[in-house]
């Protein structure tokens, strides 16, 4: 009887196996569409990056200073995933003019560049993106314009022809979208208070083929919001569900014929209930070189702020023209319903938007991460780059001699000069590609990357870490004269007043978040570590293997030397090539430790038998390590490539002046920053509250107080506040 039940049992299991296989209809339609969806999102998971610069208006020459946040699109929470973000400064045909990486820790992390003094006045968009958006560029990843100019040689003004925006006025809040000739019509009526009436049209074909039965299901940035099975009554079904379970932000509703295809959607927004999360306090105008103080209180919201990661601050002149980019309505739209939202429509911040303006706005964008197609197919696509959470990928390529990719299983190697070898090796895949880890620190790491099988001539390319995924981009050239605007005559008086007394804008670099590792030999103890200082010394190596090397033979054959290790195991004796090293750099050729000038070596390491890394074998190791260990005593071998990598860019700290003693308030050295203020970092204290003090300057103008920042729950806020320096 038993055996009989286990018969059947894996018979029932087979049934259901084969049902998945053949992609017939599941017996719960409605837990089949949560679960692969709940799957995608898991193995695709979705990054949104947005950066708050200083100011919006530059003079070529100048410093730029932005702090990075890196949030995850489906908690909307700081991402603790990828540690690094790639920046990039665009010129006006989208081809980059500087690229930095930049280090993120707890979802945010401080950048600088210094604008080039050739720039020509124009539009130049800056753009970030994260090694897993690499896989879905050029669209998922954050970018900006700003305007820079150029007073001292003044040309055309260069402005952009791609079109970033993806909003488009409608007036007809009834269009639909349909994915094919479904038979299905959806249409939303979201003006109601608690309930969003869902209207579905459709035809008696889709009624008898689907036996009236059809599907919805409702998500809100990759998470489900409702899931339900229907049944039409007639040709219009009006189905209510309650506005509660919509999640804030961009709604998707899709229709689901009964096998379960998507055959209509609709996108809708439910708006975030307003809240007074934050306050800012201070002066409404003060002198020249007074104290400014600036309170931020949490009010009653004290305890989530207490756990929000770095606020960041700038202080900047207010021009008639300006328009900020704000974080919480940046993250409304994103990545995910195109590249570049606006901030405002018509004057009005997109959070502020009546309903149904937001709803027919929402006729012409489409999710480009939730996507049905890949959702239900049977197979997830493939991604390339991953995650870089704890180690920075270094990617590359092993060509053949006539630049064909090689195939799967070719080992690489990869080293670092020093007199503590350091070694890594990597496979190739069945395209040729490879890739190697690095520690993220700003160090600056010397690697050198070679085959291991040399005698096969492989050619190695290393893939930069940046993206060459661009937009397609048109320049606009106002031939016209254009007269330069008096505030921007005035930041480029200043800037130069700055550079004439030489006064530095950046400060000393900010204290790294991740030192670099200390070298640590791989092999660890070695057999034998002989130092030469402790003996006579020999003029050639010969006689050092010779005389100090017991069991390690240096030996000449024709041309050439070989190197081996004998030893024994009980009464066995077995003698071994090893693995041959010079500053724990891997060779080739045993010549190059036979030509070495003993004077130069420090020690030689020696290991006498087998010694695993991983999959990789050495047999026996003989390192030769040089007083210098820099490896710069022997030329480089051809299919050896020398890299000098920083994974992470360094970044210097803002400079602002204090004119607290009489000394430094009297001093005649003139004080015109244009950017007044800077601080990436402000943390609040126990209680909740910020303060931030900081000086004027000899400038009288209007000056725009701008803080954005992120909860570790996920809440955005961006205050902002006008002060008079007169």
């Amino acid at each position: 009887m038993i055996n009989r039940l286990k018969t059947a049992i894996l018979f029932l299991i087979q049934l259901l196996f084969l049902e998945s296989i053949y992609g017939q209809t599941p017996l719960n339609m409605t837990d089949y569409l949560s679960q692969r969806f709940l799957k995608y999102c898991k193995s695709v998971p979705r990054e949104e990056i947005y950066i708050h610069t200083d100011r919006e208006e530059y003079i070529s020459g100048e410093d730029f200073w932005f702090n990075v946040y890196l949030i995850d699109r489906q908690s909307l929470k700081p991402s603790l995933n990828s540690r690094i973000v790639y920046f990039e400064l665009l010129n006006n045909e989208n081809r980059p003019i500087i690229q930095k990486r930049i280090l993120v820790d707890k979802g945010s992390g401080p950048g600088q560049i210094v604008l080039p003094d050739t720039l020509s006045t124009g539009i130049y968009t800056i753009r970030a993106y994260t090694s897993w958006m690499k896989n879905f560029l050029p669209y998922n990843c954050f970018a900006k314009d700003i305007t820079v100019y150029n007073t001292i040689s003044p040309k055309v003004f260069k402005g952009k022809l791609n079109t970033g925006d993806f909003i488009k006025k409608e007036n007809n809040n009834n269009i639909t979208r349909e994915i094919k000739n479904t038979g299905v019509i959806l249409k939303v009526n979201n003006s109601k208070q608690d309930n969003l009436e869902i209207i579905i049209s459709s035809d008696n074909k889709f009624r008898s083929e689907n036996n009236s039965l059809f599907y919805i299901f409702i998500q809100t940035h990759g998470n489900i919001n409702h899931v339900s099975a229907e049944k039409m009554t007639e040709d219009t079904t009006n189905i209510n569900i309650p506005k509660s379970v919509l999640s804030t932000g961009i709604n998707q509703i899709t229709i689901f014929n009964s096998k379960g295809e998507p055959v209509c959607e609709r996108f809708i927004y439910t708006p975030e209930k307003k809240i007074n999360f934050l306050t800012l306090h201070s002066l409404d105008s003060c002198g020249l070189r007074n104290k400014i103080t600036v309170d931020i209180d949490p009010g009653n919201e004290a305890p989530a702020l207490l756990n929000s990661t770095n606020l960041s601050i700038s202080v900047a002149p207010l021009t008639n023209d300006m328009e900020i980019m704000y974080m919480d309505d940046y993250l409304v739209f994103g990545t995910e319903y195109g590249l570049a939202g606006r901030n405002t429509v018509n004057g009005v911040k997109i959070k502020e938007l009546p309903t149904e303006i937001m709803d027919s706005l929402l006729l012409n964008v489409r999710s480009n991460w939730i996507d049905w197609a890949n959702i239900l197919s049977t197979d997830l696509p493939h991604y390339k780059y991953q995650i870089e959470k704890e180690d920075h990928l270094l990617l590359g390529k092993l060509f053949t001699t006539d630049q064909q990719a090689v195939h799967s299983g070719e080992i690489l190697l990869m080293c670092t000069p020093g007199k503590e070898a350091e070694f890594r090796y990597a496979k190739t895949d069945n395209e040729g590609n490879f890739s190697f880890n690095a520690h993220i620190d700003e160090g600056l790491k010397d690697l050198i990357i070679m085959p291991d099988d040399v005698s096969k001539n492989h050619k190695i390319n290393i893939e930069s870490s940046f993206s060459d995924q661009y937009l397609q981009s048109g320049v606009s050239v106002d031939s016209t004269t254009r007269p330069i605007p008096p505030h921007v005559s005035k930041l480029s008086v200043n800037h130069q007043v700055q550079k004439i007394y030489g006064i530095p804008a950046p400060g000393d670099p900010l204290n790294p978040v991740f030192p670099p590792l200390k070298p640590l030999r791989f092999y660890g103890k070695p057999d034998i570590e002989l130092i030469l200082a402790d003996y006579i010394s020999l003029p050639v190596m010969n006689e050092i293997f010779f005389e100090l090397l017991p069991g390690v033979s240096l030996k000449k054959k024709k041309s050439t030397y070989e190197i081996s290790i004998t030893y024994r195991v009980n009464d066995d004796q077995f003698v071994t090539s090893p693995c041959l090293m010079i500053d724990g750099v891997i060779i080739k050729d045993a010549s190059m430790i036979a030509n070495l000038d003993p004077e130069i070596v420090e020690k030689i390491d020696v290991i006498k038998e087998k010694y695993l890394v991983g999959k990789y074998i050495f047999s026996g190791i003989v390192n030769v390590i040089t007083k210098s260990g820099e490896f710069s005593c022997v030329s480089l071998p051809d299919y050896m490539i020398r890299l000098p990598y920083r994974v992470i860019d360094p970044v210097r700290s803002f400079v602002s002046p204090d004119y607290s003693s009489e000394k430094t308030l009297e001093s005649r050295i003139p004080d015109y920053r244009n950017t007044l203020y800077w601080n990436p970092s402000v943390k609040p204290d126990k209680d909740g509250k910020a303060i931030i003090e900081f000086w004027s300057s000899d400038n009288k103008s209007d000056y725009i107080i701008n803080i954005q920042g992120i909860t570790e729950e996920g809440k955005t806020f961006s205050l902002q506040k006008i002060i008079k320096v007169k």
